[in-house]
């Protein structure tokens, strides 16, 4: 366990950050390891049908971790305040809540797999591919649930390191399992979805029993298992918002996604080119997300502990280090695109891909590219988002969600209608500019609300946006 309300935040983010960023990037590069494998040993449709399907899987899966990390704020909160009471009631009734979202949202979307993926106009040689992965995925949303709130409670006390080992313990797992049931087993697509599923479920264990066992101050007493509407309520307003916000952004995703299946005709492998890019992609942005944990947690146990002044110097810190990491991205795309969009594609896997090969490798440059170009607008949302989150403001950071799914609208709806891929391009960008402008505003737009209140009442205790 540790704490973040003592030293120099500089040292503190950046360790705690860390382990969450090499977390972040196995993650990633076990989600890569599917479809690679499955690029590899089927074709490059399946490769294409699998990889399509981040959209939907990001709403759901995106929606599991903002409110597993809601619920993680809220720990950290009792944890920065010394109260291991409450510290330990908020951990069961987190564990009672995600049960039961386990069970809604697996209810509620296995049967509507291919529906939704007809809905985004999947092209037909992909469909089989990409319904049949999907699928398996939901069908396993219980081990997202469970992986994602054991590693959001550990962060939230302060561990940053035991997620990464079980990360990278899922991440090897992964792979095998992938060769197993896809090579050995012939399980095709099918098996490379069974595999994520599996090595998250027991990376997920791992996490809970470790917990129990490594931090006795963390076991539940028979007094802390009691249900409590009021808590409950307390948990689902951090994590609905967080979750929604999550969610929103992923329409804006499957909306993006949409008009881009709708330009497979007339740009031929420009979905193939995006399902590779966006791989490489993801992982050159994880410095972002691991830093948006980071400063949820920081501010989260300083704003319960009331140590106000080390949240303004936090968010210096954390945008120092977006800029660096805005940079090493732009760098890392900029040299490696080309290198790694071969990776994923074997010119004989398929027609489409040997025909346009060269086009291919063209769209994902350009892609990244463009991406990359914009990281920094990428970043100040992580920042001030998770910043007005570990504050216990997640019910605002949720119209900034709202503000991205109008840029991405606004792309599909015109800049892909009359620029096609180029315009598909600079969508993310666009989305990452409406958001800024939203949070920026609301950030400093509370800010002074609160100065102007501490003004009129100075014998009161600071709130935390004054900070």
């Amino acid at each position: 366990m540790k704490e973040l309300t003592k030293g120099n935040p500089y040292k503190l983010i950046l360790l705690f950050a860390l382990p969450i960023f090499f977390g972040c990037v196995f993650q990633q590069l076990y989600n890569m390891a599917d479809t690679l494998i499955v690029g590899r040993t089927v074709s490059a449709d399946a490769f294409t049908g699998v990889g399509l399907t981040g959209a939907l899987t990001f709403f759901v899966l995106g929606f599991v971790n903002g409110l597993t990390t809601g619920f993680g704020v809220r720990v950290a909160q009792r944890y920065g305040a010394g109260d291991g009471e409450g510290m330990r009631r908020s951990i069961f009734m987190s564990i009672v809540l995600g049960a039961v979202l386990t069970v809604v949202l697996t209810a509620i979307f296995l049967p509507c797999t291919a529906p939704l993926l007809r809905l985004m106009n999947t092209p037909e040689r992909y469909f089989r591919y990409a319904e049949s992965y999907l699928f398996v995925i939901f069908a396993g949303i219980g081990s997202s649930v469970l992986y994602n709130l054991g590693a959001n409670i550990l962060r939230a006390v302060g561990d940053s390191r035991t997620p990464l080992f079980f990360l990278i313990f899922a991440a090897v797992l992964n792979v095998g399992l992938d060769f197993a049931f896809i090579v050995g087993c012939g399980m095709h697509y099918h098996g490379a979805a069974l595999a994520t599923v599996l090595s998250q479920l027991i990376s997920g264990a791992a996490c809970f029993v470790y917990m129990f066992v490594r931090y006795p101050e963390l076991r539940l007493h028979r007094s802390d298992t009691k249900w409590s509407f009021s808590l409950a309520g307390a948990l689902l307003a951090l994590g609905l918002p967080m979750a929604l916000q999550f969610s929103i952004t992923a329409i804006g995703s499957v909306i993006q996604q949409t008009a881009l299946n709708g330009l497979d005709a007339a740009y031929p492998g420009a979905v193939t080119a995006y399902v590779a890019a966006s791989k490489i992609d993801n992982l050159a942005n994880q410095s972002f997300a691991s830093l948006g944990v980071a400063m949820a947690t920081y501010v989260g146990q300083n704003t319960g502990a009331g140590e106000y002044g080390r949240i303004r110097k936090g968010i210096v810190v954390g945008m120092v280090y977006t800029a660096a990491a805005a940079v090493i991205g732009f760098a890392f795309c900029f040299g490696l695109s080309r290198p790694l969009m071969r990776l994923f594609l074997v010119s004989e896997s398929s027609e489409t891909v040997s025909l346009h090969y060269e086009e291919i490798l063209g769209y994902g440059r350009e892609y990244l590219l463009v991406q990359s170009s914009a990281y920094l607008l990428l970043g100040i949302i992580f920042i001030f988002r998770n910043t007005l989150q570990g504050m216990g403001k997640s019910f605002v950071t949720t119209f900034s969600g709202v503000t991205e799914l109008a840029g991405r609208s606004l792309t599909a709806f015109v800049f892909v209608r009359y620029w096609g891929f180029d315009g598909f391009c600079f969508s993310n960008a666009t989305a990452w500019l409406f958001a800024d402008v939203f949070l920026l505003v609301t950030y400093f737009a509370v800010t002074y609300a609160h100065r102007r209140r501490n003004r009129r009442t100075p014998g009161d205790t600071p709130v935390a946006h004054a900070a």
